[in-house]
């Protein structure tokens, strides 16, 4: 027969071992670092709000010759969004996109993009020293945390109407700078050759899709 003090001890040392761990739980659910930004439209509150530039990309994805897409980026936008959560329509968004700062995983081709035409000839993209593209709401129409935003894209020189399918992302403040932020992400499709960007269509595809991520901070 084992002694008393065996019996007893078997159950003690397994809750011995299982007390530190009892007071971890709550001492890590404490200390669990909670999102700045929320999905909670309760959190914006109506003015007039600044991009950050450095939080804000227009992706653009082509097809390449039908076999896969390519990627490519547009960053450092600058821009204004006016907004009151209890009038969500009356929104107005304007935004320029510095076109000259495109970039893509190669350097060949994100050359090309800015190359000049030869022999003083049309670009075949953008060429150098590219004009800044401009985006300048004309409507919105809200639905919940979604909208459709149509505004005049202006780009290589030419404004053609283009509607965003929008959507809230989140909203909260930077705990950074503590400023009050909101975030969106939109989507659209355009013709390039409508921008007088024409080059290899269609061998390289004349829709490009426009993957937009864009974070408001609200003005001082």
């Amino acid at each position: 027969m084992l002694p008393l003090f065996a019996i007893w001890s078997r159950p003690m040392r397994k809750l011995l071992c299982a007390l530190p761990l009892l007071f971890a739980v709550p001492l890590i659910a404490q200390s669990a670092p909670q999102m700045p930004g929320t999905m909670d439209v309760a959190r914006v509150t109506a003015g007039t709000y600044n991009t950050d530039p450095g939080h804000t990309l227009i992706g653009w994805r082509v097809s390449h010759f039908g076999f896969n897409d390519y990627f490519g980026i547009f960053g450092d936008a600058t821009g204004t969004l006016t907004l009151d959560p209890a009038n969500p329509n009356a929104a107005k968004v304007d935004i320029t996109i510095p076109v000259g700062k495109v970039t893509t995983a190669s350097a060949g081709l994100t050359g090309h993009l800015l190359r000049a035409g030869k022999d003083g000839g049309k670009a075949d993209f953008f060429g150098p020293a590219p004009a800044d593209a401009k985006f300048v709401s004309t409507r919105v129409v809200a639905s919940g945390t979604s909208a459709k935003i149509t505004g005049d894209l202006t780009l290589n020189g030419v404004t053609k109407p283009v509607v965003l399918d929008a959507t809230f992302s989140g909203a909260g403040n930077n705990p950074f700078n503590k400023k009050a932020t909101v975030g969106f992400h939109a989507t659209s499709v355009i013709k390039r050759s409508a921008f007088g960007i024409s080059y290899a269509v269609p061998m390289i595809s004349d829709d490009v899709t426009l993957d937009i991520s864009v974070a408001f901070e609200k003005a001082s």
